[in-house]
């Protein structure tokens, strides 16, 4: 399994972003992928989810901001990031599990990860 983000960039607070995640060696209608991200000194902390049948869920701080999408056809995983704040700025890594529902990708944490994108959101 790969996973290799792309998108990742500099912009000004209320600006917008979307990464893109290439994914080889995994099926897309059976697994979960996600989005985390990591703050130097911080956990990591989970962003967004897409179950291997299309439902999504978002984390509280970015609900109604970020929009995780997918493209099967594709195999490519996307992150929209819109209305972005200084907060957001980290390390987000695209992530995958080997099970279809997203509460186990949750709960187990993800089975493959990517080398991980820089956002970094100016005030």
């Amino acid at each position: 399994v790969r996973l290799v983000e792309s998108g990742g960039g500099l912009v000004p607070s209320g600006g917008s972003l979307r990464l893109s995640c290439a994914a080889s060696g995994i099926n897309f209608d059976d697994s979960a992928l996600g989005w985390y991200r990591e703050v130097a000194g911080k956990k990591r902390e989970w962003v967004a989810a897409i179950s291997g049948g299309g439902s999504v869920q978002h984390a509280d701080p970015v609900k109604g901001r970020f929009t995780i999408s997918k493209d099967r056809t594709k195999n490519m995983l996307y992150l929209q990031m819109n209305n972005l704040r200084p907060e957001d700025t980290a390390i987000y890594y695209c992530a995958a599990g080997t099970d279809f529902y997203i509460a186990t990708l949750r709960q187990r944490g993800p089975d493959y990860w990517g080398q991980g994108a820089q956002v970094t959101v100016s005030s």
